[in-house]
């Protein structure tokens, strides 16, 4: 059996609204561009509206192989983006687990506290050891700057270790997500988890 390769899946936690600014589209159009010129698998949560519906929608029409994974409650007509391969599931919670098990690393495009929600259980599972995925925002003009700020306050509050800023990733371009993602696959997991504090 062939190995699999470093970066076969990526899972997109972005917007199911456009945003306010057009470059948030623009962005995930190419990144739908981007994965399907590179070969590589788009995971995402179903949608066929927003950020993730133009990131499907493109990767789809340019051939692409894209896996949508949508709660059964947010199948509706207007939502769930039918062109695409998609896993009905039970739950919010269910649709996670499964985007998480079928990506190789994730990609984090402009989003609200939905994306947010998403991405920091995420990190919150490699600060605790669970796994070493990688983790690479899309930080067009600073939209996730005031993320990172709480994050640091937290750090200076002593709620979480510095070591913990090494969990993600940050680029100002859509074309260095990719490469970003398979550079921390090859440095190996940068985040150690600390057993005497687990907040």
């Amino acid at each position: 059996m062939n190995p699999r390769p470093a970066l076969a899946s990526v899972g997109l936690f972005c917007g199911s609204a456009p945003g306010a600014d057009p470059a948030f589209m623009r962005a995930a159009t190419e990144f739908g561009r981007i994965v399907t010129r590179d070969g590589v698998r788009l995971v995402y949560g179903g949608g066929g509206i927003g950020l993730m519906g133009a990131a499907a929608r493109t990767t789809v029409g340019a051939g692409g192989r894209v896996l949508g994974v949508i709660p059964q409650f947010l199948c509706l007509p207007e939502v769930v983006y039918e062109a695409a391969e998609t896993r009905v599931v039970a739950s919010m919670h269910e649709r996670k687990a499964v985007m998480f098990a079928e990506s190789d690393g994730f990609a984090v495009l402009p989003g609200g506290v939905g994306t947010i929600e998403e991405i920091i259980e995420i990190l919150s599972w490699a600060r605790l050891g669970l796994h070493a995925k990688p983790v690479v925002f899309l930080d067009l003009d600073g939209y996730w700057r005031p993320l990172f700020d709480l994050i640091e306050h937290t750090t200076d509050q002593g709620f979480t270790p510095r070591s913990f800023a090494n969990a993600w990733k940050a680029v100002t371009t859509v074309e260095d997500v990719l490469p970003t993602l398979r550079e921390v696959i090859a440095d190996g997991p940068a985040v150690e988890m600390t057993p005497l504090s687990l907040t």
